[in-house]
């Protein structure tokens, strides 16, 4: 499979990476030794390369598939924490959980954040952190994960940032603070400045399986120099997407694999409480007359995230 450095980094990936999302709790919440099976799957095939998160809840996972191979791929991982003390924590938690000696890529988990002073300023303390834990070399390289085009924009000239995990998508899904052009160009300086780039969401988080190709191809010519994260739950998952990315075309059968997932709310369980919009980094969740939780589908990415903080678990990915 094709390979390619990140910016200035030196850390070399492939051209697909395995997003760990969907596998975990806040989405198919498959059995821990299942997906370490698939993702030994994909790393066997070829790729090398893996994105998960504290939130993911997927250490696990990557742990046992780690125990099924042979060599050490290149692992990203991120956390939402906001001082220095629960970032070094969070820092831990990956290093433990998923008993390994060094993380390659270590974002702060920003998806909502909108201007720079929100995640710059106000997380500095979790960047401290990070930027610490490089010095120790227990981190190869920082980054911030994160859908807004300010963030993006900001990212570009600060020299403590060597990657961006921006969000992009060929109709603009789940970007905050500007257009899918105006990321375009956000993304643009980041590589122009030495940025290493992967992409997110290239896929609407699964929603736009259906138009596969024409968005796979978007995302392809966009970024020749980036790698691609892309979520999968099977190992036939795994083996459609390292075939597209090693060339081949007029695949059938994508859209059949992943089953249709609707993100909805239990009227009879939501008390208004206004948790999940605050969660929600797409802007989908709304109250509707009644007072209760709506979700747009047209805006939801399935990112899972409002499950896992509704308090009364009335919200499910179905």
């Amino acid at each position: 499979m094709e390979k390619i450095v990140l910016g200035n980094t030196g850390i070399e990936v492939t051209k697909l990476c395995y997003g760990a999302l969907p596998i975990g709790p806040l989405q198919k919440n498959l059995p821990v030794e299942e997906s370490s099976e698939v993702i030994a799957y994909a790393l066997d095939k070829g790729i090398k390369f893996i994105d998960t998160a504290q939130a993911y809840g997927t250490y696990p996972h990557i742990k046992g598939a780690l125990k099924k191979i042979k060599f050490r791929p290149v692992i990203a991982t991120k956390s939402a924490a906001a001082t220095y003390e629960d970032m070094e924590k969070a820092v831990l938690e990956a290093l433990k959980g998923m008993e390994i000696d060094y993380i390659d890529i270590f974002h702060l988990h920003a998806p909502k954040a909108r201007v720079q002073a929100d995640v710059f300023e106000q997380r500095k303390g979790a960047l401290q952190a990070l930027l610490d834990y490089k010095k120790k070399g227990m981190i190869k390289a920082v980054g911030i994960s994160t859908h807004s085009v300010k963030v993006v924009e900001a990212a570009a000239s600060r020299e403590d940032i060597d990657v961006v995990f921006p969000l992009i998508n060929k109709i603009g899904r789940g970007i905050l603070e500007g257009t899918r052009d105006e990321m375009e160009k956000a993304i643009a300086l980041c590589d122009k400045n030495g940025k290493g780039i992967y992409l997110m969401k290239v896929l609407g988080g699964g929603t736009m399986i259906e138009d596969y190709e024409s968005s796979m191809e978007y995302a392809m010519d966009f970024g020749e120099n980036y790698s691609i994260a892309i979520g999968m739950i099977s190992k036939e998952e795994v083996l459609y997407n390292i075939r597209y990315f090693n060339g081949e075309r007029n695949l059938e059968g994508i859209a059949s694999m992943r089953s249709k997932k609707i993100v909805r709310t239990s009227p009879n369980l939501c008390v208004g409480c206004g948790i999940c919009i605050d969660t929600c980094h797409s802007e989908a969740i709304s109250f509707n007359s009644t007072g209760k939780a709506y979700i747009d589908p047209s805006k939801c990415i399935q990112c899972g995230y409002c499950v896992a903080a509704c308090p009364l678990f009335s919200i499910r990915v179905v």
